[in-house]
């Protein structure tokens, strides 16, 4: 695994793309704090980058980093959550202005997942995660469902859990006050 973290950190430090196992299905990544990189995501996706994109952080620690008034109800949410949940927060600072909605909101997860607790905490930095597939296109999941064009477009693909199948993105969720919005299930 370190040298499948090592190669993936070599890529993201390059302003590179990456294909990686998370805690739900494979993504798509690269380093949230580097527009270009972000632009080479929506490009690989086919995507508009008026479209939101999901971004991983290693920790609490990470995430207020970035994010610098973390609502109650978010940590409550983080610390009591048992399956993988994006929370959708306001304001952030320090990412890529093509990582964040033309609301002024982006969606984070802290994922429970080796690698890519062990990515983000070597890169130092958030990462990108939107699912591996061309924008339109059904989630692959499993890396064998993953289509040709996003094989041979990304730039370095992760050798980790290619026999890895999840069903199921994460939940989405968007705080608004004492509001809970639940954008995916």
């Amino acid at each position: 695994m370190e040298a499948e973290v090592t190669n993936a950190i070599t890529n993201l430090i390059a302003g590179k793309t990456i294909l990686y196992p998370t805690d739900t299905v494979w993504g798509l990544g690269c380093d949230a704090t580097n527009s270009e990189s972000v632009s080479k995501i929506f490009e690989l996706k086919n995507r508009a980058e008026s479209k939101s994109l999901v971004v991983l952080v290693s920790s609490l620690e990470m995430l207020n980093l970035f994010i610098k008034d973390i609502p109650k109800k978010a940590l409550d949410i983080i610390q009591n959550c048992n399956k993988p949940t994006t929370i959708i927060y306001q304001n952030p600072t320090g990412f890529a202005f093509n990582t964040i909605a033309s609301d002024n909101t982006i969606a984070i997860r802290i994922p429970k997942h080796e690698f890519c607790i062990n990515l983000i905490n070597q890169f130092g930095k958030p990462i990108v995660s939107t699912s591996a597939n061309v924008s339109g296109e059904m989630t692959p999941k499993s890396f064998s469902e993953i289509s040709q064009p996003i094989l041979e477009g990304v730039d370095y693909i992760v050798n980790l859990e290619r026999n890895k199948i999840s069903d199921k993105s994460s939940t989405i969720l968007k705080l608004n006050g004492d509001e809970i919005q639940v954008i995916r299930a």
